[in-house]
């Protein structure tokens, strides 16, 4: 099978990250990145084996040896990066936000339709064989009838008002960073339920902090309502360690997954615990997957391409509108 040949714009962490899951990938390989300046892009590409480096993400999108890019700008520059890489021909996976609002996600899905290439939103952890048996474990009724979503996502940052956790022109916020992952988690449980994708959804109030130096929200709570009944809790944070686990609540049991996001980015054991009401022990149920967390995501995206049904319940267009309305009415509602 001919491998997918990939392009990383950006070299920050989380596009560090991808280039080393990558290696464990059964579909891709790393053929070229592109960075700001063209030192930058030679570092990355040394220390992570990549053949070429550019000064510029045009020139990568200009490389004919390159099929599909991974997007790993700050959210403002995830648009015109996009665009430019669907008009030259590239499959797109996208950091998340996809864009800064709704206007910019319709743009750049709309640019991927008329190009006729793929686009994904990198929701990593919905790539993974954890968040498959999650779903699984749902449709068999092992907990019954399900009521109720927790999920949250938070950690503390130290405050940088350049940086791109707080600059509002970059930006920054709890939200906009890994509010997608609660909100994102609800969704995918909440059409487990229903056995159809895009399970309608609305807000039904929100709290939060906004930090006054920075004008961007640190602490956010949200609850949301979906069509078959199932009512989620949802939080992020910039400020606070919180939790960072993921609980599904139903008439029998539930189910607590205590790493539910950055699950074992090296590859490994996963486990996950199934509590029912009339049993005193939690069964823990447990998997082991060789690939690193971004390795399997790029496998994910590659079965995409080749028009294929990934196993696993990775991004579809129609989730990520649904997730970012919730994120643009979340901080709409906390603003």
């Amino acid at each position: 099978m001919k491998k997918l040949r990939w392009g990383i714009i950006a070299t920050g962490f989380i596009a560090g990250r991808f280039a080393t899951g990558l290696r464990t990938s059964n579909t891709g390989k790393l053929v070229a990145v592109s960075s700001r300046t063209l030192s930058g892009a030679e570092n990355f590409a040394k220390e992570h084996g990549c053949p070429k480096a550019y000064g510029s993400y045009s020139a990568l999108l200009n490389d004919d040896d390159v099929d599909a890019v991974y997007i790993a700008t700050p959210h403002p520059f995830h648009m015109q990066v996009a665009v430019a890489a669907a008009e030259s021909g590239k499959h797109i996976l996208c950091e998340k936000p996809i864009g800064m609002n709704i206007q910019e996600m319709e743009t750049i899905m709309a640019a991927a339709k008329v190009a006729r290439v793929t686009l994904m939103e990198a929701y990593m952890y919905r790539c993974h064989p954890q968040s498959t048996r999650v779903v699984e474990l749902i449709k068999s009724g092992e907990i019954g009838d399900v009521k109720l979503v927790q999920a949250t996502f938070g950690y503390h940052a130290p405050f940088d008002p350049e940086g791109r956790l707080f600059a509002k022109k970059l930006g920054g916020g709890g939200i906009l960073d890994v509010g997608g992952y609660p909100a994102s988690f609800a969704c995918m449980v909440a059409d487990a339920v229903s056995g159809k994708n895009n399970t309608a959804v609305e807000l039904k109030g929100c709290v939060g902090t906004i930090d006054p130096r920075c004008k961007t929200d640190t602490l956010a709570i949200a609850n949301l309502e979906f069509e078959n009944g199932i009512a989620a809790q949802i939080s992020c944070s910039t400020l606070l360690s919180q939790v960072n686990t993921a609980r599904i609540h139903g008439t029998k049991g539930w189910i607590e997954v205590p790493y539910p996001w950055v699950v074992n980015p090296d590859g490994g054991e996963w486990t996950l615990s199934l509590v029912r009401e009339d049993q005193e022990q939690a069964e823990h149920i447990s998997g082991y997957e060789a690939r690193g967390l971004y390795g399997i995501e790029a496998d994910c995206f590659h079965q995409l391409v080749l028009g294929k049904t990934p196993e696993a319940p990775c991004m579809s267009p129609s989730d990520t509108l649904r997730v970012n309305t919730i994120l643009e009415n979340w901080l709409k509602g906390i603003s």
